[in-house]
């Protein structure tokens, strides 16, 4: 277990502060509300880990350096599901539940955040998922809300788009994992209503090396467009397998990382994607100030992932704010998740204020992109709906 940013110069600074007002601390004030993460911090996708704590990690030191909350600082307590292992996710829960009695936990992966929702109800945990993007999440837990697009979401706004340049006849490669299929089932569904025809449907195994016979079977199916429902790095190599096979119709899909573009090369010229998408602009100072923190601080942009994170912090910052208002035994997930039912409305770090919706899923827009020379272009938002 990794324990970071723990703040005891702070505690103790609160406590003093607490006594210097003559008012002592509620006895259900803890000293610090651990905020836990259950991250891929190891394994073939550590690099979401590693960009989702740094904003985690971030939004801990500013909210620290303002006092916390009513002198409580937080503290960051991440655990690892070692790139998607279900059993790991449900370990990580217990040792956070147990160890460190956290009330809070961010997850990540459709996996491991399925493997905990049960749990979760049961010890009346609140749960904010930034990253896992499965169908089967919505719902799998009354204390799950996630401030992501789910797949599904993402899946749906690319067929909109698919649909609204004419194309009918569609093949898709699609992730051999929950996350993947989640796609494809709402994907069969939508563009069968649209009057569209599914021609083939090919499965990529999570961290394949050579996928030329399902490419073979796509190309052969003849469609008008292909639909990636792959995440990083596979859009990669399936974007160089399907050009060197010669395919030069459109090929959509759902992410585009820098490890895609490795993979890809050339090939990911012309591809075109859904995503969340974070930018910082001036019309929103929020978004600039944390733009700017975070390069400053890690050397590099955020992307979306560090976006969500650090603003999940944020929003269990605040809905443990509200739940503390209220009185009483305020410090319990239950009691957390029954602050945001009651007021669905937080800030965003994407400009503005997001708004969870009754599934537990923030609405907001899904943005469009097409790459050129290597690089993501923002084309424009469209609607999952």
């Amino acid at each position: 277990m990794l324990t970071i940013l723990k703040k005891t110069a702070l505690a103790g600074l609160a406590l003093a502060t607490g006594l210097a007002s003559g008012s002592a601390a509620l006895a259900q004030d803890p000293e610090s509300y651990k905020i836990g993460a259950i991250l891929a911090m190891s394994g073939a996708a550590n690099e979401y880990g590693r960009v989702m704590s740094q904003g985690i990690n971030l939004a801990i030191e500013e909210i620290n350096a303002k006092g916390g909350i009513d002198g409580i600082p937080l503290e960051a307590v991440i655990e690892d599901h070692k790139s998607g292992v279900a059993k790991e996710g449900v370990a990580a829960l217990n040792r956070l539940i147990n160890l460190e009695n956290t009330q809070v936990v961010l997850t990540s992966f459709s996996g491991p955040t399925l493997a905990i929702a049960p749990i979760a109800d049961e010890k009346k945990v609140l749960l904010l998922n930034g990253g896992g993007v499965s169908a089967a999440l919505v719902g799998a837990s009354k204390y799950l809300f996630h401030n992501r697009s789910l797949a599904s979401d993402l899946g749906l706004a690319a067929l909109r788009h698919a649909h609204g340049l004419g194309l009918k006849k569609m093949s898709q490669l699609v992730w051999k994992n929950d996350a993947g299929e989640s796609i494809e089932e709402v994907a069969n569904k939508y563009w069968g209503a649209m009057g569209g025809t599914i021609a083939a449907t090919e499965y990529v195994e999570i961290g394949a090396s050579n996928i030329d016979t399902q490419i073979a079977k796509i190309r052969a199916s003849n469609p008008d467009f292909v639909a990636l429902w792959l995440f990083s790095p596979e859009p990669g190599l399936a974007l160089k397998r399907l050009r060197e096979f010669r395919f030069t119709k459109p090929i959509i899909g759902i992410e585009f990382t820098p490890d895609t573009q490795k993979a890809a090369g050339d090939a990911s010229d012309g591809f075109q994607y859904t995503s969340d998408y974070f930018t910082a602009t001036e019309e929103y100072p929020w978004s600039k100030a944390f733009s700017d923190a975070y390069e400053a601080k890690y050397g590099e942009k955020p992307d979306f992932y560090a976006a969500n994170y650090y603003e999940n912090v944020y929003v269990a910052a605040e809905a443990i704010r509200r739940a503390k208002a209220q009185g009483g035994a305020y410090y319990r997930g239950d009691k957390l998740a029954d602050a945001i039912k009651a007021d669905p409305q937080f800030d965003s770090v994407y400009g503005g204020k997001m708004t969870y919706q009754e599934n537990g899923v923030a609405k907001k827009k899904v943005a469009l992109f097409s790459v050129k020379d290597g690089q993501a272009k923002f084309f424009r938002y469209v609607s999952a709906d």
